[in-house]
Order: structure tokens, then C-alpha cells, then sequence
């Protein structure tokens, strides 16, 4: 059974960083996506980042594009995410993703499988 454990939120002031970090495991697949979702209080989750697991690809919606970094290491099957010049925008709880067909587009926000419980971000003005 494949497990998404998020860690790394917290509160911060307005223009500070965070990294958030998310292990899979219970899975076999070498090749897989990763992506980090958020969802605010009465908002729609909204995908924010994803990334091809030993690929190259990464995908960003528009808002984080230059602040937030997503990386993977894939020895620890971990991936993060920097989040740079925060601003209160960006409170949400994170969500981490995967999903395990081989090829995948990380940037194909709709057919993610598997979810974390979630990381809370919230940032202070």
C-alpha cells in the first residue's frame, strides 16, 4: 500500500521560506510523478508543482513560477519543495501526490492516485 508522508510546514512572516518533504513508499515503480497540491480554507485544491520521479520533467502552475522549487532525491524516494518570498497567498494545507504509470506527465493534474495527509503552510502579513 503506498504511503505519502509530508512533513516541513509551519507558520512563517511574509517573505520568509519553507521546505516541505514528501517520502513514498509501499510502492515498486521506478518511474513515477510527484506533485504538490494546496487547498485554503472554502477555496478548490489547486495543483501547485510536480515533478517526473528520474525524469526530467516539472510542471508549475503560474503563481509559484521563480518562488517555489520542487526536487527530488530519489535514493531517500523523497521529493521537496522550496517555497521562496512567501506571501499569504500561499496559506493552504499541502498535499503531496503520486501516481505510478510509467511515462507520466507530471503536469497532468487530474489523474493523480495517491495522497498524503497533508501539511499545514500558513503565512502571516
Amino acid at each position: 500500500q503506498v504511503q505519502l508522508v509530508e512533513s516541513g510546514g509551519g507558520s512563517v512572516q511574509a517573505g520568509g521560506f519553507l521546505k516541505l518533504s514528501c517520502a513514498a513508499s509501499g510502492h515498486n515503480n521506478a518511474r513515477y510523478c510527484m506533485a504538490w497540491f494546496r487547498q485554503a480554507p472554502g477555496k478548490e485544491r489547486e495543483a501547485v508543482a510536480g515533478i517526473a520521479v528520474r525524469g526530467v520533467m516539472t510542471s508549475y502552475r503560474d503563481s509559484v513560477k521563480g518562488r517555489f522549487t520542487i526536487s527530488q532525491d530519489t535514493a531517500k524516494n523523497t521529493i521537496y519543495l522550496q517555497m521562496n518570498s512567501l506571501n499569504p497567498t500561499d496559506t493552504a494545507m499541502y498535499y503531496c501526490a503520486a501516481k505510478f504509470d510509467t511515462g507520466c506527465n507530471p503536469g497532468i493534474w487530474t489523474t493523480y492516485t495517491d495522497w498524503g495527509q497533508g501539511t499545514q503552510v500558513t503565512v502571516s502579513s
